[in-house]
């Protein structure tokens, strides 16, 4: 870990000097939310680090006063399912891997898809006051259990005794995006006309004002309701390899969020600690790599240095306009030829080449999180 100072408070990054090359950008927006009114202590960047919307996706705040929704982002509850099976990878054939694949892209709908009727799941029925949440019920129940697009992706890995596990990564769906949209507005004018303010990007809703809670609220739904669709698609992906010839049992499941904020104390301060792109390091947790890299399952150390935070992932090294440029058909072919996957032509934006050496992240948060399962990618589905 290394402690840069250029502003009011320090940052302290999970990362040697060698790293910071090529992240000018997402440095100056630490460096803005280090300058933040409410922001307090230092800001956390873990290894992933890369620049975000107002904030570098993979850094920690703790503010006291108010609530910065771009420090959530727009994806909020966004997370991953880790479920260990109690198949072995012997019973799994390249041709019985792409009927698994193919019978999950069926059930479960992948990129701008939804279902075609409504999803019968409880948590469709939960009550809300939340004038944003009201707009989206109408499409919720046909979007509850699909996968969405961008980085958000299916896969069957491997870890290193040959037990298979499912990962599931998605978020909210539409909900988180239209509840960070409208509070950021609220929060623009709330707090425009502050000189202090260091981004237009990172307005805040005051805690003394009503949206401050109502925001809080709204986020929580979004939680809540990204967990329920996480759970709905491993029930839905246990059906599909059950239909392939296989059927299997969950011996074991976690999910944790990366983009939320929660009430906590550190260092004797009680914080609204702002995660976008972390995971709160507690318990078990996963931490992905990008779909054709390897993943990694591991223990939370409850790190105080970094406001109990670790990775959520390997990290960008390319944006996904300039991937799709940059890389061939060939090349991305090759790069998952190891892997049970359909490339589209043009669709290289999550390619391992796109991203930071999982191996290398998890080496360099060794005292926030430490490895226990090495997981390798077997199929993916991809929105």
């Amino acid at each position: 870990m290394i402690t840069i100072k250029k502003a009011k408070l320090p940052l302290k990054i999970w990362a040697e000097r060698k790293d910071l090359v090529g992240y000018d950008e997402a440095i100056a927006q630490a460096v803005d939310l280090a300058n933040h009114p409410l922001a307090r202590q230092w800001i956390a960047l873990m290894p992933d680090f890369h620049i975000g919307y107002g904030m570098p996706i993979g850094g920690v705040v703790g503010t006291v006063g108010g609530v910065i929704p771009n420090a959530v982002g727009v994806d909020i509850g966004c997370g991953v399912l880790a479920a260990r099976t109690n198949l072995k990878t012997s019973r799994l054939s390249r041709p019985k891997l792409e009927e698994i694949r193919l019978k999950i892209h069926k059930l479960i709908p992948v990129g701008f898809k939804h279902h075609g009727r409504r999803q019968n799941h409880p948590y469709l029925d939960t009550p809300t006051d939340d004038p944003v949440i009201k707009t989206q019920l109408a499409s919720a129940d046909k979007q509850i259990g699909t996968l969405g697009g961008g980085n958000h992706f299916i896969e069957v890995q491997a870890d290193e005794t040959g037990q298979v596990w499912l990962m599931i990564h998605s978020g909210s769906r539409n909900f988180g995006k239209q509840v960070a949209d409208y509070y950021h507005k609220i929060a623009l004018k709330y707090t425009e006309a502050k000189s202090n303010l260091p981004s237009r990007d990172l307005a805040y809703i005051p805690k003394s004002k009503p949206q401050y809670q109502m925001y809080l609220a709204a986020m929580n739904y979004c939680l809540h309701f990204a967990e329920a669709s996480r759970q709905l698609m491993l029930d839905r992906i246990v059906s599909a390899f059950a239909a392939c010839g296989l059927p299997i049992k969950i011996e074991e499941q976690f999910d944790i969020h990366h983009n939320f904020a929660a009430l906590e104390k550190h260092h004797g301060q009680n914080l609204l600690v702002h995660r976008k792109g972390a995971v709160k390091a507690e318990g078990l947790l996963s931490i992905p790599g990008s779909m054709g890299s390897a993943s990694y399952i591991c223990q939370g150390f409850k790190p105080a240095e970094s406001f109990n935070s670790c990775s959520h992932g390997a990290g960008r090294t390319i944006g996904r306009r300039e991937a799709k440029r940059r890389f061939s058909h060939e090349e991305a072919v090759k790069s998952m030829a190891k892997v049970v996957y359909h490339v589209r032509h043009g669709q290289y934006d999550e390619l391992p080449m796109a991203y930071k050496d999982i191996d290398r992240v998890i080496k360099l948060q060794a005292d926030l999180a430490k490895p226990l399962h090495k997981l390798i990618p077997l199929a993916v589905v991809k929105g």
